[in-house]
């Protein structure tokens, strides 16, 4: 007899930024977050998480950054849009509707399915976040994974 666990209805969300720099390494800096149903209701990210994110990024990059996002309702969120409003360090794009092919984001998802995430049975969340956690760090390690990811999109960085 086999035994099977039943479905959860527990969520990850990740939120990532591929960061590229003319000269110096790439970078990924992501935040995972589980709904453990305990929250205000959401089950993913809120606008504020992504400020959060970004105030994060400003943080570590130390310098103004160029956001080139997708059009997920939240990113394009009013009280988003007030805060990249009053910081002179952030400027945001966003890419066309429904071209993820555009979203080098999208190649480290890619990554993490066909690499860390494929052929386990995950017996609980917290060993799905640990497999998550570990593959995104190695991405995360290695530059020329995320110089791939921007030249998957055809896209290129022109100071």
């Amino acid at each position: 007899m086999v035994r099977v666990r039943g479905r959860s209805r527990r969520r990850i969300s990740i939120a990532a930024l591929t960061c590229y720099k003319p000269g110096h390494r790439s970078r990924l800096i992501y935040r995972p977050r589980r709904d453990d149903g305990n929250r205000d209701g959401r089950k993913s990210f809120s606008w504020r998480d992504y400020r959060d994110l970004l105030i994060a990024a400003h943080q570590q990059l130390g310098g103004p950054i160029v956001l080139v996002w997708d059009n997920l309702n939240v990113h394009k969120a009013a009280g988003l849009r007030e805060f990249a409003a009053t910081r002179d360090w952030l400027t945001i794009y966003y890419l066309p509707p429904y071209a993820p092919d555009l979203n080098p984001v999208e190649g480290v998802w890619s990554l993490l399915r066909r690499g860390w995430l494929s052929n386990v049975a995950f017996t609980t969340p917290e060993h799905l976040m640990q497999r998550i956690r570990r593959g995104l760090r190695h991405v995360q390690y290695r530059s020329h994974l995320i110089d791939g990811c921007l030249a998957e999109t055809g896209l290129t960085i022109n100071p």
